[in-house]
C-alpha cells in the first residue's frame, strides 16, 4: 500500500504497531525522523498522531482519501444563545443576511465529497516572507508547498463535521482572544495547532480562501461573540479576508499573514 493512498478510514483500523511502521515509512520518504506516535481518542474512537521532525520543522501525517468537507447547514440548528447573540450583531450593522443561517452560508464551504492524499503538514503555520504570490516559489526551494484548502479543511476537522473543529458550541461569554484556554487552544485531533488564533490568517493555493482566522478583524471590529468564534470554523473561508489579501491593497500586508507547509509524500 502507497502512503499517499493511505485513506483516513483505514489508518483508524491499524493497530498501534502498524501505524508506528507507517510513520517510519513517512519519515524516511522525507529524510526526516518520527518524534513521537500517540493514540488519542477522537469522533468516539482511537486515531494515532504522529509527528515527524524534517530540518528542524515538525509535521503531523494527514491521512487522506475518500473524505466528507465543508458543513452541512441543512441539518444544523443554531441553538438559541448562537441566535440571539447574531441578532445582537445585526443591530450593530454586522453579519451577512438577515440570520444567522443566511450569514454562515455566505462564508462556509458546502458539503461535497473529495478524494485526498496522504501528506505531511506543519504542525504550526509560518509567517509569510514574500507575497503571496510568490510564497509557492520560496517553499518549494524547501521541498515544501502550500496546502489546498481542501486538504486544509480536511486537516482541520479529522473527520467531524461540526461547525468547528471540537464541535458546534463556542463560548459566548467571551471572544476566542480572551479566552486563553478554550478549546481553540487545544491541539487538534491530528495533533496540529490550527484554527487557535483568530488574529491569524492562514493562505493556502486558493485565493479564494483564508483559513483559521481573519487577522483579528472581528474582534477588534466588535462584531460580537458569534461572529468573533466563526473565524475559526473549519470550513469558514473568509471570502472578504481572502479578497483584501489576494488584491493590491493586501500586497504590502503579506508578513501578518501565514501558510501551513505541506510535504507531499
Amino acid at each position: 500500500m502507497s502512503l499517499a493512498d493511505l485513506s483516513l478510514d483505514r489508518w483508524r483500523s491499524f493497530e498501534l504497531t502498524t501505524a508506528r511502521r507507517l510513520a517510519q515509512e513517512a519519515a524516511e520518504l522525507v529524510n526526516g525522523r518520527v518524534t513521537g506516535v500517540e493514540t488519542v481518542e477522537h469522533l468516539g474512537a482511537p486515531l494515532h498522531r504522529v509527528r515527524i521532525e524534517r530540518n528542524g520543522q515538525e509535521f503531523a501525517l494527514i491521512p487522506g482519501g475518500p473524505v466528507s468537507l465543508g458543513f452541512d447547514l441543512d441539518s444544523w440548528h443554531p441553538t438559541p444563545e448562537q441566535t440571539a447573540d447574531h441578532a445582537e450583531s445585526l443591530e450593530q450593522g454586522f453579519g451577512h443576511g438577515p440570520d444567522l443561517r443566511a450569514h454562515l452560508a455566505q462564508v462556509l464551504s458546502p458539503r461535497r465529497s473529495v478524494v485526498l492524499a496522504t501528506v505531511l503538514m506543519a504542525v504550526e503555520d509560518e509567517n509569510l516572507t514574500e507575497s503571496p504570490a510568490d510564497m509557492p516559489a520560496v517553499l518549494a526551494a524547501r521541498g515544501l508547498r502550500m496546502p489546498s484548502s481542501d486538504e486544509w479543511e480536511h486537516a482541520c476537522g479529522a473527520g467531524a463535521g461540526t461547525l468547528f473543529r471540537w464541535g458546534n458550541d463556542c463560548p459566548l461569554d467571551r471572544t476566542p482572544y480572551e479566552d486563553r484556554t478554550g478549546p481553540h487552544s487545544r491541539l487538534n485531533a491530528f495533533g496540529l495547532r490550527i484554527a487557535y488564533d483568530t488574529y491569524s490568517a492562514e493562505l493556502t493555493s486558493d485565493a479564494g480562501a483564508i483559513h483559521g482566522g481573519d487577522g483579528g478583524e472581528s474582534v477588534c471590529g466588535g462584531y460580537g461573540h458569534m461572529l468573533a468564534w466563526l473565524p475559526l470554523a473549519t470550513a469558514n473561508r473568509n471570502p472578504a479576508m481572502a479578497e483584501f489579501v489576494h488584491g493590491e491593497d493586501g500586497e504590502d500586508l503579506f508578513e501578518d499573514f501565514s501558510t501551513r507547509p505541506v510535504l507531499t509524500l
